[in-house]
């Protein structure tokens, strides 16, 4: 059994403000959370818009895959450490 913070079923809301809906809870996970996304469609254009926002930030699992409902888990993970190490030159 799964455990979401969130879960959100965007087939009730217009397509204009579905994205915005979705990063607003997303944007309010911790890292090591998921959300739940049910929708009428695959998908997919979330996915890339998320990859292009959130890079290596996030997790992608399809739980179920149509044809009428689609539901996605999304994990927020933690973003790639950052190396702290500067190259310096040497004279």
């Amino acid at each position: 059994m799964n455990y979401f913070a969130a879960a959100i079923d965007v087939r009730q809301f217009a397509s204009k403000v579905k994205h915005h809906a979705i990063f607003s809870i997303w944007n309010a996970l911790s890292p090591g959370s998921a959300m739940l996304i049910i929708n009428d469609h695959d998908p997919k254009p979330l996915y890339y818009q998320l990859d292009a926002e959130c890079g290596q930030e996030f997790q992608w699992n399809y739980l179920e895959r149509g044809p009428e409902c689609w539901q996605v888990e999304i994990r927020k993970v933690r973003p790639a450490a950052v190396s702290l190490v500067q190259e310096v030159e040497v004279e």
